[in-house]
């Protein structure tokens, strides 16, 4: 969002602003005191963290484009031509194994429509941790169309896992997770801090808070199409940057303890037979768990075609994935469809006889996990399929020109040739002390109660303040000496 251009134009280091510090306004209103405080937030928050809204910006756009790229760039594995008849699962497990004898198969994803591949997911010596092996059959031949790496529940192929992996950290693992934290800390703030700033502002029509206005290229106009297109997309970066914190390393642990707390965890059905230990396991799925359960123990097993088969007796149908069991476990029976997320029941399946042995529904979900499932969908693009995905390329689109025309902003007022290290000109220094008492000690525990929950946000904007207050000294210190040294 951008800098109001009613805002003062006295350098941030200026002697004027040293020489005198505002005033508490015990007469204006609530909203002109506290302007002044958001603008220089929203300077400096604007100035500093869009540079890693740019980076989520675009790499969030290519992954949201790679869904349709995926299904041209890998149409061999993915698409056969319709058959006749569609063979056994197992058939089809088979034909995988042949062409992998070293893999070990842990799930199988049938075909889910007409001309579409199976895919059976393995394990093996070369198949890196937390990845797996996903071998395209065709359901009509049992032909091996190829094989590639799979990533995640959501089965991500290597060029959205590639980007989904740069988005979430630039590929530089957890050390990267900061830089993603950090922008979902501030995405909200900015947003929602700009939204303020522009429904504040004053203006003869309404048209002019949604649409931008017209005229010659000026900061003016820059600022008409930075307020009311980040005016339309706010709503869709809040609810990104909310999602996105639920990944998060430290924010996220503590949207996890509060959502447990609140009995919104999300539930998973129970695969473990009687007289073996439940695995452990998280609910959080969807950005990085793959299928490796270990290989299953000889004896009674009913088979992938049984189980599909008593799945489907129970409900369970359409596009599914099946979890082959593993030491102690049975058959997990999932539905896949996250374009409706209201097809999301499973079942679990005892491989001895075909007995569902339990059973989980996705409107039996509490409220809280529903929520979450709906918002990861959507953050992910899966949610609805192509239309989420072109929200989210929109909603990319518009950040990436929320952020250049915020420097383009700052670029037209930028410092003088006389201050060529200074950052712009924000609000002077001291607006915090226009806001009453009333209003500032309460807005103070909320920003300290803000910034524990959501630990990068706080860290960050503790080291800006203590820059600033340095600057400020500093400022302070260098008004005072010239005018010692004036005639």
């Amino acid at each position: 969002m951008a800098i109001d251009d009613r805002t003062t134009a006295v350098p941030a280091e200026s002697a004027a602003e040293t020489a005198s510090v505002p005033t508490p306004n015990t007469t204006g209103s609530t909203w002109s005191a506290l302007r002044p405080l958001l603008l220089r937030i929203h300077f400096y928050a604007g100035l500093l963290i869009a540079p890693l809204l740019l980076v989520a910006a675009v790499s969030g756009l290519l992954y949201a484009l790679s869904f349709q790229a995926e299904k041209v760039l890998y149409r061999h594995e993915l698409q056969v031509p319709v058959g006749d008849r569609v063979l056994p699962l197992s058939a089809q497990v088979e034909a995988a194994r042949r062409a992998h004898p070293d893999g070990t198969v842990t799930a199988v994803w049938p075909s889910p429509e007409d001309g579409a591949t199976t895919r059976v997911l393995m394990t093996g010596p070369d198949v890196e941790e937390g990845r797996s092996l996903a071998v395209f059959v065709d359901p009509y031949t049992a032909e091996v169309r190829g094989d590639l790496p799979s990533y995640g529940s959501s089965g991500a192929l290597p060029l959205r896992a590639w980007l989904s992996e740069f988005h979430a950290n630039l590929r530089l693992g957890e050390t990267g997770r900061h830089y993603s934290e950090m922008a979902a800390s501030w995405m909200w703030v900015v947003a929602l801090g700009g939204l303020a700033l522009w429904a504040g502002r004053r203006r003869t029509a309404k048209r002019a808070l949604f649409l931008p206005e017209r005229g010659p290229k000026s900061r003016r106009r820059t600022l008409s199409w930075h307020g009311s297109v980040g005016l339309w997309a706010v709503t869709g970066l809040v609810l990104l940057s909310a999602t996105g914190l639920t990944w998060s390393r430290f924010a996220g642990e503590h949207i996890d303890a509060v959502q447990s707390q609140l009995g919104g965890a999300t539930p998973t059905v129970s695969a473990t037979l009687d007289g073996a230990a439940a695995p452990g396991g998280t609910g959080h799925e969807g950005h990085g768990a793959g299928h490796h359960p270990a290989p299953a123990p000889a004896g009674a097993d009913i088979g992938v075609d049984r189980a599909v088969e008593a799945a489907r007796g129970a409900g369970v149908d359409g596009r599914i994935a099946v979890t082959l069991p593993a030491e102690g476990q049975g058959y997990v029976v999932k539905e896949t469809d996250t374009r409706f997320p209201v097809h999301l029941d499973s079942v679990a399946v005892d491989p001895a006889d075909g007995t569902v042995i339990d059973e989980l529904r996705f409107a039996d979900y509490p409220v809280l996990a529903k929520l979450t499932r709906f918002g990861i969908d959507a953050h992910m693009g899966v949610l609805f399929g192509l239309p989420n995905q072109l929200a989210l390329a929109a909603l990319m689109v518009a950040l990436v020109l929320l952020v250049l025309w915020g420097y383009r902003m700052w670029w037209l007022r930028r410092p003088t040739k006389d201050r060529k290290l200074g950052a712009g000109r924000p609000v002077p220094r001291g607006a915090w002390r226009k806001v009453p008492v009333t209003l500032l000690l309460p807005l103070a525990a909320t920003t300290a109660l803000v910034g524990w929950f959501v630990p990068m946000l706080g860290i960050s904007l503790l080291a800006f303040l203590a820059v600033d207050a340095v600057l400020g000294l500093t400022a302070r210190a260098r008004a005072r000496r010239a005018a010692r040294t004036a005639p």
